[in-house]
């Protein structure tokens, strides 16, 4: 099977209804089929639409970011931090910015950071509507990603 480059315009919300992002008034994101750049639940939905299709979908927390882990929670010494951190803030824990930790709590010993995704455990609900969908070309999956509008830009 080819890989196909699918973009879409979408709103995504959590099970309270909040948006915490969406694409209106941005370009339309796209993205390479099969190269696990969203989250897997959602792709095999769009998967199925054509150019012009809308659609609610909901992706269970399993097929969105997983499950919170309580093991990827942890209490680190206050002095190994800036003396402005503050809870929300986000820090990589590698030089390559893969590993990203976010601020829970603070005190006046101890930090706690959360390696889990910002939205690990949650059930999350997507509105979209496809814009395009087009072979990949051979560059594109050499590169693992879309190019062009939407995309990477090389």
């Amino acid at each position: 099977m080819s890989e196909k480059v699918i973009s879409f315009h979408y709103k995504l919300t959590n099970s309270k209804g909040d948006v915490l992002d969406s694409s209106e008034g941005k370009e339309a994101l796209a993205f390479l089929t099969g190269s696990n750049q969203i989250i897997s639940g959602l792709e095999k939905e769009l998967m199925s639409m054509s150019v012009g299709d809308k659609k609610t979908v909901d992706v269970a927390a399993e097929e969105a970011y997983g499950p919170k882990h309580d093991d990827r929670i942890a209490d680190v010494p206050r002095e190994q931090f800036p003396e402005e951190v503050e809870v929300g803030m986000m820090f990589s824990t590698d030089p390559q910015g893969q590993s990203i930790v976010t601020v829970t709590a603070v005190s006046d010993d101890t930090v706690t950071i959360d390696a889990n995704h910002p939205l690990a455990g949650e059930d999350l609900t997507f509105d979209v509507e496809i814009t395009a969908v087009r072979e990949a070309t051979a560059d594109e999956m050499a590169h693992g990603h879309a190019h062009g509008e939407g995309g990477v830009q090389h």
